[in-house]
């Protein structure tokens, strides 16, 4: 009797090592011996309302974890999820995207056999674009090493892969043969030390530095680093969008998000006022430079990226960002405290006043005093996004986004990521009414499961980032009665808000609820947008 395991087994057990817990996913029958042997396994399956919705629940437990997987069948399953498996890839979100595959016996001959939409290879050669590594399982003899390849290739370069699983091989034994030895990735050691030479005399000689944290920070696992740096320098600290709390936005140095014209005043003063800034990690996406009203000197920016760091018109290749940070970290002076980048203590709040309508600034100021140090943030894109600009998280990454990429619908199925990811903490969903009408259905899955965030739609009335740039009758949408999803979802508790002491007892009633999802339908004016959305609106509309 073989005492080897099974493709489908070893694959199980691969991920799990890997602290892969959860595999989120919709059964299919390409896929089905692999979900009987996952339920066989330590690893539990997230079961979704649609694949897509199972992506961005991967998505999110991913950012959390470090790694994050999916199973769906071939075709119709595996197609539903390349818009989102496009964000992953974009926002550097490391996931794994498991695809179950007619066997190999059973395709020999081409027969049309049911999801079939070409050759194949063909949804292998899709997934190629949109992943950093695939894998076909096809051969026993070199399947596992494949699996250990694609995983090693998901943690080293922050982005998905895919991995093809056709059915007839899930309960085939493989063969362990020695791993490949490639090298481990390093910083080449002069080019380092002279990266980090250069820039200690730049800041030193700096009499403003500000220090600006991006999302690379967050993918590599370098929020610890960053703190300990910010701590001993005491140098002020701006984040991009996407790179929202990978500072804990209480912290005396954090000025706020910087995003050109469309970010805080504060942060943006300070920033571009600057005799040097140190930018870790930041990506020059038109998102976090403010559709590219950022001014911004490349003669005054030391900025490291994941593999090269550029200083003035220098480059110095093969410079991991990991290694520059920590270097950074040893050899930085200590500076003296200055006094906190902002005020200490919030301004006083005279909310709520009874039977003021909701307006969108007082929401966000009222959420920034309700957050506690056990609450993610998870938001859509539109006004929820922009406006959350404001928002301090008390803790590094708790903010989950799709701010680059900006797919709507990512919030909800994201929280349910997010909360199975880290049960400690209670996820606060930020979605706007157009984004929850695409995947909202996964607070079905949400409550299913028990789990117990606090939803707060922002029902404006249609879409309201399309409406400030270009307006039209194409931007109305269907009006729902969110408060009643619970008649239809199961254990879920909703409420509907068009005045701040309405809104004040919902969110009150929705705190002391533990037990399950609370949903509170904040009804906003159409024409009440954020500071943020009329910048963007000011700069996009000119293109539209």
């Amino acid at each position: 009797m073989s005492s080897n395991p099974s493709i489908g087994h070893y694959l199980l057990t691969r991920l799990y090592e890997s602290g892969v817990h959860h595999i989120f996913g919709v059964p299919g029958d390409y896929i089905l011996r692999f979900y009987q042997q996952l339920s066989e396994s330590p690893v539990q399956h997230i079961g979704t309302t649609r694949e897509d919705t199972a992506a961005f629940a991967t998505d999110a437990y991913a950012r959390c974890r470090g790694l994050g997987a999916m199973a769906v069948t071939y075709g119709v399953g595996a197609l539903n999820v390349v818009n989102a498996v496009a964000g992953a890839h974009a926002e550097s979100s490391p996931i794994v995207v498991i695809s179950g595959a007619p066997g190999i016996k059973e395709r020999r001959e081409h027969p049309l056999l049911h999801h079939r939409f070409g050759p194949f290879r063909l949804q292998r050669e899709i997934f190629e674009r949109i992943t950093c590594a695939v894998a076909v399982l096809d051969d026993p003899y070199t399947a596992f090493r494949q699996i250990d390849r694609v995983l090693a290739a998901a943690r080293e370069h922050c982005k998905p892969v895919y991995i093809e699983l056709p059915r007839d091989r899930v309960d085939t034994e493989g063969y362990p043969i020695p791993s490949e030895s490639l090298p481990a990735p390093a910083s080449d050691a002069a080019s380092l030390n002279e990266a980090v030479e250069e820039a200690l005399q730049l800041l030193d000689e700096a009499a403003s530095p500000v220090l600006v944290a991006g999302v690379e920070l967050h993918r590599r696992g370098l929020q610890d680093q960053l703190l300990s740096l910010v701590d001993k320098t005491h140098l002020p600290v701006a984040a991009t969008l996407t790179g929202k709390s990978v500072l804990g936005e209480r912290h005396p140095c954090y000025l706020g998000i910087y995003e050109g014209a469309m970010g805080s005043p504060l942060a943006r003063d300070r920033v571009e006022q600057a005799d040097f800034l140190l930018m870790l990690g930041v990506t020059l996406n038109d998102v976090d430079l403010g559709i590219f009203t950022a001014r911004l000197d490349a003669n005054r920016i030391i900025r490291a990226s994941q593999d090269e760091v550029i200083i003035h018109h220098h480059r110095y290749p093969q410079v991991l960002l990991r290694d520059f940070v920590s270097m950074l970290n040893e050899r930085m002076t200590p500076r003296p405290q200055t006094g906190p980048a902002v005020a200490a203590k919030p301004a006083a709040f005279d909310f709520p006043v009874k039977g003021q309508p909701m307006k969108i600034i007082r929401l966000i100021a009222r959420l920034n005093r309700f957050l506690t140090p056990d609450m993610v943030v998870v938001s859509d894109v539109g006004d929820c996004l922009f406006s959350a600009i404001d928002l301090r998280v008390h803790e590094n990454s708790e903010f989950l986004a799709s701010a680059y990429y900006t797919s709507m619908g990512f919030a909800v199925p994201a929280a349910l990521g997010a909360q199975i990811a880290r049960p400690t903490r209670r996820t606060l969903v930020l979605v706007g009414d157009g984004a929850f009408q695409m995947t909202g259905t996964e607070l079905s899955t949400i409550a299913h499961l028990g789990l117990n965030p606090i939803v707060i739609v922002f029902n404006n009335k249609g879409y309201s980032t399309e409406r400030y740039i270009l307006d039209g009758p194409f931007n109305d949408i269907p009006a729902w009665q969110f408060e009643r999803l619970g008649e239809l979802f199961g254990p879920l508790t909703g409420y509907a808000a068009s005045t701040e002491d309405e809104f004040e007892d919902c969110l009150n009633q929705a705190l002391a609820q533990r037990s399950s999802p609370s949903l509170i339908n904040v009804h906003l004016s159409p024409d009440d947008p954020s500071a943020a959305m009329r910048g963007l609106a000011e700069h996009l509309g000119k293109r539209v």
